[in-house]
């Protein structure tokens, strides 16, 4: 059963105990999947045909319209004559009224809790939620415009913002945003399945926020990695071509330690110095080590690096 299928069995078994919002709610049946037909029987006037392909919501439209009015109602089950191959064989269920509906079609819908049921009604329709394991999408196929837009409206007025884009010849009212969506599950009052659509996106973002993180960390590490193997080019160079005599003790100490120590950190390479330095202070003394590997490789051999790392001429010194 797919994830809108459990919804709309859930959202069967909800019969609302207040006459106006059953009437809501099969207004919204009636306004999404139903049609007007001539009764061939004469004297009989007009009747209304409301079909679905799914079960729970026949069975919730018949069950409200025996609780709310006293009319005559047929039940038929046939297969699908759609062209469509991936709907041929689907059973089509049509529930046939027989009567005066007339406050179903001028139905006012100002009340919160009748809004509620003619979301939930339509919805029941010709709505669909995706598996929240796969992604967010909530949608509600509507006819015509007005009918995309008085939903717009009405989920507005509970905080969901909802988008309406076409699709051949219908209006697609949509939500794309988790947070949104788990909103309109509450609106519906679609509660276990409210729950089980929040686990799932708690799941997803704890792996997401796990995978960010590893991410992160993994830049960190590269980052670390890259600039050790940069330090150790540098000293190697500079031992390659100047040797560690010619530069002041704690340089030398810091090149001598960090060719010994290739895969320690900057902190623990300053814990080994005596005395003890930060790892600011050993940071320090690499970026010197670089400067002068730099210098080196521009070839300026001839310069001497005092201990605060400026520069002499050969000619200068003592």
């Amino acid at each position: 059963m797919s994830f809108s299928s459990e919804i709309k069995e859930e959202l069967s078994h909800q019969i609302p105990a207040a006459r106006h919002c059953r009437l809501a709610e099969i207004a919204a049946i009636l306004n999404f999947c139903s049609h007007v037909e001539q009764e061939k029987e004469p004297n009989r006037g007009n009747g209304l045909k409301m079909h679905t392909e799914n079960l729970a919501v026949a069975r919730k439209y018949f069950t409200l319209l025996r609780k709310t009015y006293n009319i005559k109602m047929s039940v038929s089950v046939r297969q699908s004559k759609s062209q469509n191959k991936s709907f041929q064989g689907t059973r089509i269920y049509e529930v046939c009224s027989h009567g005066d509906m007339a406050a179903v079609e001028h139905i006012l819908i100002q009340n919160q809790c009748c809004k509620r049921a003619y979301i939930r009604g339509a919805f029941l329709a010709s709505g669909s939620v995706s598996d929240p394991e796969k992604g967010y999408h909530f949608e509600i196929v509507c006819s015509r415009a007005d009918k995309a837009e008085q939903l717009r409206e009405m989920l507005l007025g509970f905080g969901v913002d909802a988008r309406i884009t076409t699709r051949k010849k219908s209006y697609i009212l949509y939500v794309k945003e988790g947070s949104q969506i788990v909103d309109i599950l509450n609106i519906m009052e679609a509660h276990v399945a409210l729950m089980k659509f929040e686990n799932v996106r708690i799941l997803k973002e704890m792996r997401n926020s796990v995978n960010r993180q590893v991410n992160c960390e993994t830049a960190n590490l590269n980052k670390t990695v890259s600039a050790a193997v940069k330090q150790i080019e540098d000293i190697q160079y500079i031992q390659k071509t100047i040797g560690f005599d010619e530069l002041p003790e704690n340089l030398a100490e810091i090149a001598q330690l960090r060719l010994e120590q290739p895969e320690t950190t900057l902190k623990e390479l300053g814990q080994m110095l005596t005395p003890a330095v930060g790892k600011s202070g050993v940071n320090h003394r690499l970026r010197k080590l670089s400067m002068i590997a730099e210098q080196l490789r521009d070839h300026k051999e001839e310069n001497y690096y005092d201990e605060t790392g400026n520069h002499h001429s050969d000619s200068g010194r003592a």
